[in-house]
Parts: C-alpha cells; sequence; structure tokens
C-alpha cells in the first residue's frame, strides 16, 4: 500500500504519493485554516490552536492522510504492518492516528521543527478502528518540506523510530525503514547487481521510485516538474486487481497526489475519475476564522461536466471537519452491537 516519492531539483522540491487500498476511502480535500483549537482525540490532555493553514485529502472525512500547509510542509499516512506503538499510556504526550499528521501540518514549518519536538515529547500515537470494519490502522508518517529536508517516522515497541535526512526521499510499506534501505543497495544503479524489480511488492516499488526519481532530468518548468513526478509514482503504483494472497489490505491504487512544495500548489488525479484538479494555497483562504470549506471528490469529480483543473475556487463552507476520535469509537462501536443493530 502507498508510496511516496520526493524530489529536489534545481528550483524547488516536489513531492509525489499514490494511495492504494481496498476499497474506496471516499477521499475529499479540505480547507484547514490557521487558529482552529483542537485537542488530541485521545483523553483531550493536548489542546493547541493551528499556526498554520493547510489542504488536505481525508479518509472518509474524519482523518487527514495527506496534506500541504501554507509555508510549505507536507505529510503522508502509509500503511506498515509492523507498526507497534504500544499500550496506551495516558502519561505520555498522545495523538490518535486520526490527528497525527494534522498536528504537524497545524504547528510546525519544517520537518526539523516537527522532528524535534517528536524526539523530545516522545509522543505516542494510540491506534484506532477502522471505520470500514477491517483492520485497525497500522501507519508510518513521511514529512517533507520547501527545504528539501524529509523525516519517516515509525513506531515500534511503543516508541518513534525517526529517520531524518534529506536523502530519504523513497518511502513505502514493510519491511521498516531501515530494512528498505539495505534492501535498495542489491539493485543495479543503486548500489548492487540485481535487476530493476516490477513487482507490486513495497521492496520493488521502493527501488523503482528511488532509480526513476533519481533519474529526473531538471525541470525547465513548475509543470515539467510536476509531470516528472507524477510519471514517476505512476511507475509504482499498483493495478486494479484481487487482493494478493494473504494480503487482503494490499491492492490498487485509488489516487496520486503531486505536491509542489515551493510554489503551493497541490496536484490531486484520481485513478477512477477522469479529472485532474489543483489547489492553488493562495488562493484559498486559510487565515484565522475562515470557515472550514470542502472540495468534493466523490460527486464532482464525474465523467462528464465533471471538475478539472485549477479548483481553488470550488471549495464550499461544509462546517467543521471532525476528526474521529477515541470517543466516537466508542459510539460507533456501541451502535454497532445495539440490539437490531446490522453488527
Amino acid at each position: 500500500m502507498c508510496t511516496r516519492v520526493v524530489w529536489h531539483h534545481a528550483d524547488g522540491v516536489v513531492v509525489g504519493r499514490n494511495m492504494d487500498f481496498h476499497e474506496d476511502l471516499q477521499t475529499n480535500l479540505w480547507t484547514q485554516p490557521k487558529g482552529i483549537s483542537r485537542d488530541d482525540g485521545v483523553e483531550g490532555k493536548l489542546t493547541w490552536t493551528s499556526t498554520y493553514g493547510s489542504v488536505v485529502a481525508t479518509a472518509f472525512d474524519m482523518i487527514s492522510v495527506d496534506g500541504l500547509n501554507d509555508v510549505g510542509l507536507a505529510g503522508h499516512v502509509l500503511w506498515l504492518a509492523e507498526s507497534d506503538y504500544g499500550t496506551p499510556d495516558s502519561t505520555r504526550t498522545q495523538l490518535s492516528q486520526a490527528t497525527w499528521l494534522q498536528y504537524y501540518l497545524d504547528n510546525f514549518a519544517t520537518v526539523a521543527e516537527a522532528v524535534e519536538w517528536t524526539e523530545s515529547t516522545d509522543v505516542q500515537v494510540v491506534q484506532m478502528i477502522d471505520p470500514t470494519g477491517g483492520k485497525p490502522p497500522a501507519i508510518h508518517l513521511a514529512l517533507d518540506d520547501s527545504t528539501g529536508d524529509s523525516a519517516i517516522i515509525e513506531y515500534a515497541d511503543g516508541k518513534p523510530k525517526v529517520y531524518h535526512s534529506a536523502d530519504y526521499t523513497v518511502m513505502t510499506n514493510s519491511p521498516t525503514y531501515d530494512h528498505q534501505l539495505e534492501l535498495v543497495k542489491t539493485v543495479t544503479g543503486l548500489g548492487g547487481a540485481a535487476p530493476l524489480p516490477g513487482s507490486t511488492l513495497a521492496s520493488d516499488r521502493f527501488a523503482r521510485a528511488s532509480y526513476y526519481v533519481s533519474r529526473l532530468e531538471q525541470p525547465r518548468s513548475e509543470l515539467q516538474a510536476i509531470a516528472g513526478m507524477f510519471s514517476v509514482i505512476r511507475n509504482a503504483a499498483q493495478p486494479f486487481r484481487e487482493p494478493d494472497p494473504g494480503k487482503p489490505d494490499a491492492s490498487q491504487t485509488l489516487w496520486q497526489v503531486v505536491a509542489d512544495l515551493t510554489n503551493k500548489q497541490y496536484v490531486f488525479e484520481s485513478t477512477t475519475r477522469p479529472n485532474t484538479v489543483w489547489v492553488d494555497l493562495a488562493k484559498v483562504d486559510l487565515s484565522a476564522g475562515a470557515p472550514e470549506c470542502k472540495l468534493d471528490l466523490v460527486d464532482e469529480l464525474a465523467v462528464q461536466h465533471g471538475i478539472a483543473g485549477e479548483v481553488s475556487d470550488k471549495f464550499v463552507d461544509a462546517g467543521k471537519l471532525n476528526f474521529l476520535t477515541l470517543e466516537m469509537e466508542k459510539q460507533m462501536l456501541a451502535a454497532a452491537h445495539a440490539p437490531g443493530s446490522a453488527g
């Protein structure tokens, strides 16, 4: 599931990611202005007011899974089956999985700031249910910024493991990042003699993305830079198919995003709907007090007469983006097991 790639070229930084999942995540884009008050989604002990505004892609309008803030920090949630968040410990700083990415977009301008906070607080991410009834999410987080810096945050034995370097331009899924870095060295052009692999395995996608992003030519325009990144992540995309044997969550690419961190452009492309759309963050209202607005990608990316192109003026006030919390989770579980329910 999922691939993320960073390209730091001479004139800027672009990042691309694929969202791979076995069923539709009902993804929409949301504006999240400055000045929003939030809490951790666990016990509410950690509270904050957003310093930066952002545009985010959501799952089920309750989890931020990708996004870019107005100073050029971007984040990307990907699957990592080996994740171990530990037993929830209320004495630690905690964040629910649903608010994990949003906390960083709200509060930090650079990867370095985000890494320093992560390591100094020893923050614990708390696992949540899958709203669709599947396995609880097991995720890791990639961060990148307009300087070209990069970090991957994974959880092992309940503790955050941070891989922080501008050299860490590619991230996929299993195995853990330290093992991915060793595996890729065996491939031709990346330090070894093995042929460039072509399967949908996460380690093979890691190798292909690493190989092709390192061979992109210097772009002559912003458009060419975005196109170059799309060419790389499409090569790492997964075709529609039945889930792989023994891997029910390993499945097709649902959508792709390319974000220009230098020029603050966020480009979204669905694999099930025909039109590409993009948002210029300078053209949406992210000021304190502005409404939270939604771009309806579920219904408006129609085959005929659907939205396309620059869509910053197509966002509409949709009320508050309500992130999944542990309290909401309890209510959902209680409703599912109530007498007469389908569960």
